[in-house]
């Protein structure tokens, strides 16, 4: 019988990259989302909020795996408790897979703390379960170097350094580990190169052939710190095979 996977936040960077992934590896695939979709390409949708829980419980009836994606920048661990919740409701015991971020441990900001919250709730729920932690996307990183470079003088934070990886990579570990066995937390990923930030900006810069004057700034307090010790690094797990340099071609030219 083919196994069901559910895949949440599947309409977002990350999801549309792993439910075709996962329908190619032989899954039958349902997507959550907010609004309602017609089945599309082998991938079907149920209509659901994990914010209010509407409409969870019909989403999680007899899928096999759970790829949790969906997440936000607060509130990730309420919505692994209505997940689960809504899980042990419909009396399965499906394989959670979630992904999280490198540093999540260190609790050194809002963020990485709703993260580990999540990652402890579905650690603790007595279901299979299976986490792997990622470095910064390309694609956070590219908006972070837009919305820097908007302004005539860039500040750059002193000591800030990523190590950012491709969507895509994430999306085939992700399916890598959603048809194994559930491994508690696995090693974490990472992209291929760590850059300074003022080197990801200055190569934003040139890739848009534009100028700006840069600004170190050191900024104090417990998250800058961590970030300037690395916290958000995974220098041992660099396994991401798309480079940043190669992503900012295809993404600006």
């Amino acid at each position: 019988m083919t196994a069901t996977v559910l895949v949440t936040g599947g309409t977002g960077t990350l999801g549309r990259l792993t439910t075709p992934l996962l329908r190619d590896a032989g899954f039958k695939v349902r997507v959550l989302s907010r609004s309602s979709h017609e089945p599309a390409d082998g991938i079907e949708y149920a209509v659901g909020n994990l914010t209010t829980g509407e409409g969870i419980d019909a989403a999680v009836a007899g899928v096999d795996t759970i790829v949790h994606l969906a997440g936000d920048a607060k509130g990730d661990d309420e919505k692994a408790r209505t997940l689960v919740k809504a899980v042990k409701a419909a009396g399965g015991k499906p394989h959670i897979v979630y992904i999280s971020v490198v540093g999540a441990d260190q609790e050194s900001f809002a963020y990485f703390a709703f993260k580990r919250g999540a990652e402890q709730v579905i650690a603790e729920s007595g279901l299979p379960w299976t986490t792997v932690r990622a470095t910064q996307f390309n694609d956070l990183v590219l908006t972070l170097a837009k919305t820097l470079t908007k302004l005539p003088v860039v500040p750059v934070p002193t000591g800030f350094r990523v190590q950012p990886i491709d969507a895509r990579d994430v999306a085939a570990r992700l399916v890598e580990l959603a048809q194994g066995e559930p491994a508690g937390l696995v090693p974490d990923i990472a992209g291929p190169t760590i850059y300074t930030l003022k080197e990801i900006i200055s190569s934003y810069l040139t890739a848009t052939h534009r100028r700006r004057p840069l600004l170190p700034i050191h900024f104090p307090g417990k998250a800058p710190r961590a970030f300037r010790a690395g916290v958000n690094l995974a220098p041992a797990n660099a396994t991401g095979t798309h480079t940043w340099e190669s992503f900012l071609t295809d993404r600006v030219g």
